[in-house]
């Protein structure tokens, strides 16, 4: 739908004309911003508290229909919330990107709030997804889940760490037991009993984390709105909750990807390409993935052959042709990317297909 035929709240159609272009350059503590018509004339341009109130208010002064853009960063969320239903159309641009179009000698926040609304006016912002509110609600508890469990590792580690700085026998296996652990400290000699302490509090911290990182997980895979994707994902033998999870929430609509390379790449399971003079090279995994998704679905790689003889048959075949153990996970996890995305585009749940006898 072009400009001319989006229809504006009061029904009547929206000429380029009639708009204003935004631009805005979001920061902590500011936001700068830059009004232009289609001809590119300044109207207005400032800075405001990066406030909900002063935006709120900034925005009901325009007196014309607006289109609005602005770079995704930790701040574009709550923005993007208050102001996208004031807008005829908001769009958050990839900062990579927009600086590879418009990088110059001169920065400041005024030029770039003028740059994002001339990219605007000549439609060259390069957009990301911005998956719907309540996603990425559920999207923060999740990581803040994860946040949790990697801190709850460090606790075990500097458990086990402090044990063997007072060269104290321990069953690592046991060793966060509540059983084993409270019979360890009472087994402890004179000269490491001054750690009891540091250890006691370690070992309640890592059950408070411990307790509060389930019930997240739960909450999340009774939520109403994920529960039926999460079990229909799960369908996929190696699959587990922390991976349905993840994917349901970090990829969001799954018909955005066109083909199963584009998920790959987004998932930063696959490595640059370098193509100069005739001489292609590939090069390490990029860096421009989604971080989230990569630790999940390589963590779930090197277990899930176990579960799933297609993923096993994939691992062996690889490892076959001289990779090594890395290269193979690589593999699977692409391979589970797949699965993945066959299941939640078709909405039905996971079927093995078998191999016609040779």
């Amino acid at each position: 739908m072009t400009l001319a035929q989006k229809p504006n709240p009061g029904g009547s159609q929206i000429m380029r004309d009639d708009v204003y272009y935004i631009g805005l350059d979001i920061h902590k503590r500011i936001v700068a911003y830059c009004l232009k018509t289609d001809a590119g004339e300044i109207v207005d341009e400032g800075t405001l508290d990066a406030r909900r109130s002063a935006l709120s208010g900034w925005a009901d002064l325009i007196d014309r229909p607006w289109i609005g853009a602005m770079e995704a960063t930790m701040f574009t969320g709550w923005v993007y919330d208050l102001l996208e239903p004031r807008t005829v159309e908001l769009k958050v641009g990839n900062p990579q990107k927009i600086k590879a179009i418009c990088s110059g000698k001169k920065k400041s926040d005024r030029i770039d709030a003028a740059t994002l609304a001339d990219l605007l006016r000549v439609d060259m912002i390069p957009e990301c997804y911005m998956a719907p509110q309540w996603m990425r609600e559920l999207r923060r508890t999740l990581r803040y889940r994860n946040f949790l469990v990697r801190h709850n590792t460090a606790l075990k580690n500097r458990a086990a760490g402090v044990l063997m700085e007072l060269g104290v026998e321990y069953d690592g296996d046991r060793l966060h037991g509540k059983r084993y652990f409270a019979e360890l400290l009472g087994d402890l000699e004179d000269d490491a009993k001054s750690a009891i302490p540091i250890l006691r509090f370690n070992h309640e911290a890592m059950r408070t984390f411990d307790r509060t990182q389930r019930t997240l997980t739960a909450g999340l895979e009774r939520h109403e709105r994920l529960a039926e994707r999460v079990a229909r994902l799960r369908t996929i033998p190696g699959v587990g909750p922390i991976l349905a999870l993840t994917w349901a929430l970090e990829i969001g609509d799954p018909h955005r990807f066109s083909a199963i390379r584009k998920a790959v790449s987004y998932c930063g399971l696959s490595s640059r390409f370098i193509s100069s003079a005739g001489i292609v090279k590939r090069a390490p995994l990029s860096k421009q993935r989604n971080a989230h998704l990569q630790w999940a679905l390589i963590e779930v790689a090197k277990l899930a052959p176990r579960f799933n003889a297609q993923l096993a048959e994939v691992k062996e075949r690889t490892l076959g042709k001289g990779a090594n153990r890395n290269q193979a996970t690589l593999a699977v996890a692409r391979k589970l990317v797949a699965y993945l995305m066959a299941v939640d585009k078709s909405g039905q749940p996971f079927e093995a297909t078998e191999r016609p006898a040779a």
